[in-house]
């Protein structure tokens, strides 16, 4: 278990992108920087050659300057454009190809000086790349040197650099011009902060640590030198620093600063021109989001501290007398022997108890996940660590095993770096589940917190990062560590039901807060986690979306309306997808929400009214609900849902419903994506999917029009899989409609005691509901409805 961590509730959203906080070193003007000798260029590549133009004295203390630089920049894709600037004559550590596979710089070095006579009196020197299919397009300028990134398409200049670039062994400072006035940064994990949107005159340090997270502006577990800009007119564009060494960078709204302790300077710059699109073209470099399983979208539960077995099994009994879904139980460090991986507690976790109570979890359709901490204890009477000497697959320091002090006492780490490491740890993994099945992992503490005494103070160490697309997030609901309460609990627990990752967890040392202690929290989760389970399939839809595009699940709103300004400073609501809006309660005692509601249609999702409409975006402030977030659906959007269950297995075994919510202009569109909700692949070609594609139209005579396309149907014929009723929100009418036809395929279909239709008017809009349909998943259909008042 790593250190105790929780964060306040104002914080809690701040989950799409990350951030982080300080470790700088400052220096004057009057640095030197570096002149172009020479470049050249063909086709989507340039390169150029550095030298020093004079050592940097503010900075002498830090080493002397390396004297000759290479420059290459080219444009990989018409999206994404690389700049790396290295040590001409040494080679430097760099993020290993194995971790973020990429082309190779391609550098060609022909002598050749830019154009300009070097007198001052002569305009810049400059030399342009750019292709007719990019909007990218990067000038380098020579004495002295320096470059700049803009979008062919608008003249917009993205990135500016100064031309006092520091560029020593264990030092690198680069400084990049921005439009204070226009530019709204996201990113640069992982840090709490205050705020989603980076502030100015800000410092974020990135250097991995395990510190407590309700300490606000600190650094925290995950390094990820990539950030954000959106600026007006909804433009975005994103840019990465390639680099996995400590380092800080200061904001100060009309510049950003990298200081970074090693390494090289390997940008790339991602064209957009959306939020969305940057997203995609950064995980494309970077890998897509690894599907989850379909249970992991379930509600979670975990404690540390649970005492033994017959504890988990009360934890079970109270979520099944409460009627609160549950799906996973998590057991923390409690159930290791001496704190060791791939062992069991043979007083209070023995084999003998806890393999049944595992077993009846599955009966019951639910799953069960344990804790590993990578720090393998050096006791020679334990097999794991045996097995891993004679592999040879512990991290080494100058040729000898590391050693470090985590829960077991003295451990060795795995490299899994190394190769055999993987193997090693996969035969553990497996010789495990033969005594105990278990159907996650919760790795912790596996980048090595371990560093108790401090370093001598030589060469810093540069360990690799790898940066990840991580979709699947929440905060610890009802928090980790810290004081809960009954209206704390109950308020996170409706922010938490629509977390992409919803788990209760809390330390041992805290008061327990399982949902079911308390009446007032227990319903809250009946309501939050009932239509969260409804949503299910949407859900795991989205999941295939960030598996494909790199698409966050959970979104802030400038994500899907970047050309409304006022979208950039939201970060106490969130989308899910395009099509869901959550306004939770945020503060003890509120009675109110402030929500911000962009432009068009949004629908209350529990009673199907309008709630608003606008033209150019509206702030509402609404009466708090006792039990539940505001959940609106955005006009435009088609969500396909399934009934509520105690399980996600009982709830993917009822019927589909789809929700249509008709955008002003009468039409929505959605998508659902099938499959066995386990498959590595998700949607890949060697899997079995199905991927539907809703739209739905209506016409000035009151009929409405909804149609399926099948785009890739491999795992839904050989299913019963059927939609059985359509809910139509936004009709214009708010008169009852007297008579209903119901077409399928151009069929009449006949009213009985099954096929139902009713018409409601909330909001001053009308919603259409047809039940006991049999439209079938896996084959197109046209569903015809048509009314008249």
């Amino acid at each position: 278990m790593a250190t105790p961590r929780s964060a306040p509730a104002s914080c809690l959203l701040l989950l799409l992108l990350l951030a982080v906080g300080s470790l700088a070193v400052s220096r004057g003007d009057d640095c030197c920087g570096y002149n172009v000798v020479s470049v050249a260029g063909s086709g989507s590549a340039l390169s150029a050659r550095l030298e020093l133009a004079g050592e940097t004295p503010a900075l002498a203390e830090l080493g002397p300057d390396v004297q000759r630089l290479s420059l290459t920049a080219s444009l990989e894709t018409d999206t994404r454009l690389r700049v790396r600037i290295t040590d001409a004559d040494h080679p430097r550590w760099e993020v290993p190809q194995d971790i973020i596979p990429r082309p190779a710089p391609e550098e060609v070095y022909l002598n050749m000086p830019l154009p300009g006579n070097g007198d001052s009196s002569s305009p810049p020197r400059t030399r342009v790349l750019s292709t007719a299919g990019s909007d990218l397009v990067f000038t380098i300028h020579a004495s002295p040197f320096r470059f700049t990134v803009s979008h062919r398409s608008t003249g917009d200049v993205l990135f500016d650099t100064s031309p006092n670039l520091v560029f020593k062994d264990r030092y690198l400072e680069l400084t990049s011009a921005l439009p204070a006035d226009r530019a709204s940064l996201y990113g640069l994990g992982e840090q709490t902060k205050r705020t989603f949107r980076l502030r100015h005159n800000d410092t974020f340090t990135l250097w991995t640590a395990d510190i407590v997270a309700s300490n606000v502006d600190v650094n925290l577990y995950g390094s990820h030198p990539f950030y954000m800009d959106v600026r007006p007119p909804g433009t975005a564009h994103g840019v990465l620093l390639l680099n996995s060494n400590g380092m800080d960078l200061l904001y100060g709204g009309s510049y950003v600063t990298y200081k970074v302790i090693g390494g090289v300077l390997d940008f790339y710059f991602f064209a957009g021109p959306s939020p969305l699109a940057v997203v995609d073209q950064y995980t494309q470099l970077v890998g897509r989001p690894a599907p989850m399983p379909y249970w992991s979208f379930g509600f979670h539960q975990c404690r540390y501290g649970y005492l033994n077995v017959d504890d988990l099994k009360g934890v079970v009994a109270g979520y099944a007398k409460a009627k609160i879904p549950l799906e996973v139980m998590w057991t923390d460090i409690d159930y290791m022997n001496k704190f060791q991986d791939f062992t069991l507690n043979p007083a209070n976790f023995s084999f003998a108890e806890l393999r049944p109570f595992v077993d009846r979890l599955h009966q019951n359709g639910q799953k069960y996940v344990l804790i590993l901490d990578p720090g393998i204890s050096i006791d020679p009477t334990y097999g794991t660590f045996v097995r891993g000497m004679k592999q040879d697959i512990f991290l080494k320091r100058n040729g000898t095993n590391f050693l470090g002090n985590v829960w077991p006492g003295d451990v060795y780490f795995p490299d899994f770096m190394n190769p055999r490491a993987d193997e090693f740890w996969a035969n553990e993994i497996s010789l495990f589940r033969r005594t105990i099945p278990v159907d996650g992992l919760w790795i912790d503490m596996n980048e090595i917190t371990t560093f108790f005494n401090p370093e001598p103070m030589n060469a810093l160490d540069d360990p690799p990062f790898g940066l990840f697309g991580v979709p699947m997030i929440g905060a610890d609901i009802c928090g980790f560590g810290g004081v809960t309460t009954e209206e704390l609990c109950g308020r996170w627990i409706q922010l938490g039901a629509f977390y992409p990752f919803a788990r209760d967890h809390s330390a041992i040392d805290t008061v327990r807060r399982e949902p079911y202690l308390w009446a007032s929290v227990a319903a809250s989760a009946r309501k939050s986690l009932g239509l969260r389970y409804r949503l299910l399939p949407y859900m795991y839809t989205l999941m295939h979306e960030a598996h494909t595009t790199g698409a966050p699940i959970a979104r802030p709103l400038f994500f899907s309306y970047p050309e409304d300004v006022a979208t950039y400073g939201v970060d106490r609501q969130f989308l899910l997808g395009r099509g869901v809006l959550v306004s939770p309660v945020l503060e003890q005692g509120a009675t109110t929400v402030d929500a911000y509601f962009p432009a068009g249609r949004w629908f209350c999702i529990y009673n199907h009214s309008l709630a608003v409409d606008t033209r150019s975006g509206e702030r509402v402030t609404l009466p708090a609900l006792p039990d539940s977030p505001y959940v609106h659906v955005a006009g435009g959007s088609i969500l396909p849902l399934q009934q509520s269950a105690m399980t996600t297995a009982q709830a993917r075994r009822t019927p589909f419903h789809l929700l249509v919510a008709l955008a002003e202009d009468g039409t929505a569109a959605g998508d659902l994506f099938l499959d066995d909700g386990e498959s590595p692949e998700m949607g890949g070609a060697r899997s079995e999917f199905s991927l539907v594609k809703f739209s739905c139209a209506t016409w000035s005579d009151g009929k409405i029009r909804l149609r399926s396309q099948v785009v890739h149907n491999s795992y839904a014929p050989s299913r019963t899989l059927l939609i059985s009723k359509v809910v139509i929100m936004g009709l214009q009418s708010t008169e009852p409609a007297r008579n209903f036809a119901v077409y399928v395929n151009g069929a009449a279909v006949q009213f009985n005691r099954a096929v139902s239709t009713s018409y409601r008017s909330r909001g001053g809009l009308g919603a259409a509901h047809v039940g006991g349909l049999s439209l079938v998943v896996g084959e197109e259909f046209e569903l015809k409805v048509a009314m008249s008042y």
